[in-house]
């Protein structure tokens, strides 16, 4: 079957400025990371106790995206990839393109009581692309397209010769042998993990110049197929976008945060040149997983705004009978690094819910509508021509259908 990234990656290419395409990914390698907790709280959990979701858990919810069909990628850890690529197949018959991750700096290990994480990050991997794409050392050529055949390869640059040339030649390395066995990556590029390693109102420019700079000696053959970076703003998006139409760049997720501060994150990145998406603990610790990745493709496509798709959300869990984990009002608010040219870092904004008269509304109540949102000459859905309530009520019937009780 055709994969979706593939498609999509041929048209951004084609048409770089015109081209509507936007990849989303689910990470769900967290296991690299964080370990027992990976998974993220179980919902059977009493309050003042601590009590994960188990492995199994974390991996049928894995199954779920990949039936549902909206998100482009799936990135999981070696042993999770095997599991679902090699051993039960679920990618043959699907969109999605699975995907592993090939390297883990020290600066993802993030264990209980662990330190590891806080000095400058070595580089390190555990997985080997043999066990990636195979699932044991030394495939023969054939055995190689039985597991995945793209992984994420993450640097962090702190600023420091004798460790960023360490994590150049690793990459370098890499590299050589990824061409070698046809395997695909993408780059993931973190901010420094020491403070003092480059002043904040440079950083943006440190990465943009870097990530520059060590795909200026890599020819087309062992280049990324696309980027995975912190989102720094409008400025240094639109920057790197224009530099090179081809680099093809994507946003990281980091920390859950609200629910407005997701949505509005993937939708400002769009809106500056950002193609992609890979959001990990945004979408694992939200209360419906699903509902939360169809609305992320809704905000892609234009379809429903950031603080609409905020309400719409909560509209849906209210059917599903699921708690939200904040109320409306406080969802309705994000705080982030950078929204604006300006900064604005540390900020809090509120965004309450208006009506067409400007007084605050009532918080939404999950239920449909009589209003018939406009619809084009075939009958499809005109968004452009609805307004706020229209757009919210078609997004909460269509979801609490596709979902729903």
């Amino acid at each position: 079957m055709e994969k979706s990234l593939d498609r999509k990656i041929q048209s951004i290419h084609a048409d770089p400025s015109g081209s509507k395409e936007f990849i989303i990914a689910d990470a769900k390698d967290a296991d690299m990371a964080f370990g027992i907790g990976a998974p993220g709280l179980s919902p059977e959990r009493h309050d003042q106790e601590l009590k994960y979701k188990t492995l199994a858990e974390y991996r049928q919810q894995i199954r779920e995206v990949i039936q549902q069909e909206v998100v482009d990628i799936v990135l999981m850890s070696a042993s999770t990839s095997e599991k679902l690529t090699i051993e039960e197949r679920l990618f043959d018959n699907s969109p999605i393109t699975p995907a592993a991750r090939a390297n883990d700096t020290t600066d993802v290990h993030v264990p209980r009581g662990g330190k590891i994480h806080i000095p400058a990050a070595k580089p390190f991997r555990s997985a080997s692309l043999d066990h990636i794409q195979c699932g044991h050392l030394d495939c023969k050529p054939e055995e190689r397209a039985y597991g995945a055949d793209l992984g994420l390869y993450s640097v962090t640059f702190n600023n420091n010769l004798e460790d960023d040339l360490e994590t150049l030649e690793r990459y370098k390395e890499f590299r050589e042998e990824a061409e070698r066995k046809k395997f695909r990556h993408f780059l993931e590029i973190f901010d420094p993990n020491t403070s003092n390693a480059v002043a904040s109102d440079v950083a943006p420019g440190f990465i943009n110049d870097l990530i520059a700079r060590t795909l200026a000696g890599v020819t087309s053959a062992g280049r990324p197929t696309f980027l995975k970076m912190v989102y720094h703003g409008p400025r240094a998006m639109e920057e790197l976008v224009a530099y090179d139409p081809h680099l093809i760049v994507g946003i990281l997720g980091g920390s859950a945060g609200t629910t407005l501060d997701a949505f509005q994150l993937i939708y400002d990145a769009k809106k500056y040149g950002a193609r992609v998406a890979l959001f990990g603990r945004k979408i694992n610790q939200a209360e419906h997983q699903l509902a939360f990745i169809q609305f992320l493709r809704f905000l892609v496509e234009d379809k429903i705004q950031p603080v609409e798709a905020v309400q719409a959300y909560h509209g849906v869990l209210q059917e599903l009978g699921i708690k939200p984990h904040r109320e409306l009002e406080v969802d309705l608010t994000y705080q982030t690094a950078v929204m604006s040219y300006g900064g604005e870092d540390g900020k809090t904004f509120s965004f309450p819910t208006k009506k067409a008269n400007g007084k605050p509304a009532a918080k939404s109540s999950g239920k449909t509508t009589s209003s018939q949102p406009p619809t084009s000459g075939n009958g499809a859905p005109d968004f452009a021509s609805m307004n706020s309530e229209q757009r919210l009520a078609y997004h909460q019937n269509r979801l609490n259908r596709m979902f729903g009780e």
